[in-house]
């Protein structure tokens, strides 16, 4: 397991952390396609914590995207680096996600994140984030909506809606099982919503959650069971 290291100049204020999503929003790629669905690597991102230890573990899985088989996987632990504040758990998680990532023996391709991108009160989750620091193209599938609206999709697999800041369209709402509750899918960058959706259906023959999601999920809280501050 991979120790995290704090980049220089992290932000350690709430003022600084809002500075510097400003600061970084206007990188986000938003005019590129993406890779097709079901080609090269995909990558999931989690991260879990242990607040009485004040330890933070980020895991990274990557799939083969045609088979959804293992390819590689990493985790890294360290010290929380910023105080939970809503709008602003990037600044918790991103140092432990760059360890993970930098761990891997092979690139990571498409990053999937659970989070959010675009689908952000500052336009700038967790997805848009990791992909202007890295420059991969990164998506963001949240469990729930956040504080924007949607009208629920068709009930079939595939249906899909908006879910709305006002009149923006911030993600959508899709459906990924029959008759199940939809996962809420935004843009992180350099990939486009129809394309980041056509990824997310790739990603679940089976469950509602991405296999990226569930993958990464299940190896960091193993990984913070097994880790020391």
């Amino acid at each position: 397991m991979k120790t995290v290291r704090v980049p220089a100049g992290w932000p350690a204020t709430e003022e600084q952390a809002r500075a510097t999503q400003d600061e970084l929003r206007g990188l986000v790629v938003l005019d590129e396609p993406g890779p097709p669905p079901g080609t090269g690597t995909v990558t999931g991102v989690d991260v879990a914590y242990d607040d009485e230890r004040d330890l933070v573990v980020a895991a990274a899985v990557v799939l083969d995207a045609a088979s959804l088989r293992v390819v590689a996987e990493a985790t890294a632990a360290g010290r929380v680096p910023f105080p939970y504040v809503p709008g602003l758990l990037a600044f918790r998680e991103i140092p432990a996600v760059l360890a993970a990532l930098d761990a891997l023996p092979c690139p990571p391709g498409l990053v999937v994140c659970d989070g959010y991108g675009l689908a952000h009160p500052r336009r700038f989750g967790l997805a848009a984030h990791l992909g202007v620091l890295t420059g991969l193209a990164t998506i963001g599938v949240a469990k729930n909506p956040f504080t924007f609206a949607y009208q629920e999709p068709g009930a079939r697999r595939g249906s899909a809606s908006p879910l709305l800041a006002d009149a923006e369209e911030v993600g959508r709402a899709l459906r990924t099982r029959d008759g199940v509750k939809p996962v809420f899918v935004s843009v992180g960058h350099r990939v486009r919503l129809d394309n980041a959706c056509a990824h997310i259906l790739a990603l679940t023959p089976a469950y509602r959650l991405p296999e990226t999601t569930r993958r990464a999920d299940s190896l960091c809280r193993r990984a913070l069971r097994e880790a020391t501050p």
